[in-house]
């Protein structure tokens, strides 16, 4: 029998996850949360299908010593390479950011031209493509790769000429195809949302898989009766952050993007698990 007042656990490869938690804290504010990122080891993108799976599997060991009901997936990266794997090994629901975005595009393209922009490694898996084709068979789905910007948004450089420059030059090939629909295939990438909104013009819609992940993690959590009914209490600590290196750089990226007071992020060593 799982406990429906655990928390969930979330994790990533690093920071970009935290806008996936910040959008579980604003859907369902009475749940508490574990998030844990690998900043030891980030970035995944780039990695191995084999690496970043035994990496997740370790950070699934460590969530479930945490005694979490429900863990999300808050790394397109993760989400395309491990989840199918560790949903088969795991007795607790598991959901990634992948499925819940390709959902919401396929469905909402008029023209049937579906932009995705993510990591190299979420690209080169078609893993947004699959689940869209699945849904929206005649929808035809062009990925691209955007590497610089998941180091722009760590560097704090959200509104930025630099940053409006690299989305011009990443982003151009999209708008001369005429793309309708954009999924923003990186949790980093929300963080830049305006950037890239003014690039795109108004004439597409840009979809956000972590608003769609919470929605989703939501309504299964509601399917199963595993919501958490008990409202804070005032000095409640309803959110833990653990990373594998840096938890200043890390508190301090946290306390920019949500507003909850983060009190403390500690280090834990993933590697043993």
């Amino acid at each position: 029998m799982i406990d429906k007042n655990a928390p969930i656990g979330v994790f990533d490869s690093g920071v970009g996850g935290l806008t996936v938690a910040r959008e579980i804290m604003r859907q369902i504010p009475n749940e508490r949360i574990v998030y844990f990122g690998d900043t030891a080891r980030v970035p995944y993108g780039s990695k191995s299908k084999e690496t970043v799976t035994r990496f997740s599997r370790q950070i699934v060991r460590f969530l479930q010593t945490q005694k979490v009901k429900a863990i999300v997936i808050a790394c397109n990266t993760a989400s395309a390479y491990a989840l199918e794997e560790i949903e088969a090994e795991l007795d607790i629901p598991i959901i990634g950011v992948v499925k819940p975005g390709a959902k919401v595009a396929a469905e909402t393209t008029a023209n049937g031209k579906i932009g995705v922009i993510a990591t190299e490694g979420t690209i080169g898996s078609h893993i947004y493509s699959r689940y869209i084709k699945e849904i929206n068979p005649e929808a035809e789905v062009i990925g691209k790769a955007c590497p610089l910007f998941v180091p722009l948004v760590e560097e704090g450089l959200w509104q930025d000429p630099v940053t409006d420059e690299i989305a011009k030059r990443y982003l151009t090939e999209l708008i001369d195809i005429g793309i309708d629909t954009l999924i923003l295939g990186c949790t980093h990438y929300p963080l830049i949302r305006s950037t890239v909104g003014k690039t795109m013009g108004d004439g597409v819609t840009l979809v956000n898989p972590a608003y769609e992940t919470a929605r989703e993690l939501k309504e299964l959590l509601t399917k199963k009766g595993l919501l958490n009914e008990e409202e804070a209490k005032l000095g409640d600590n309803r959110y833990c952050f653990y990373v594998s290196d840096a938890a200043e750089k890390f508190k301090r990226f946290a306390n920019s993007i949500i507003k909850y007071g983060i009190l403390s992020a500690k280090v834990i060593n993933i590697e043993e698990y």
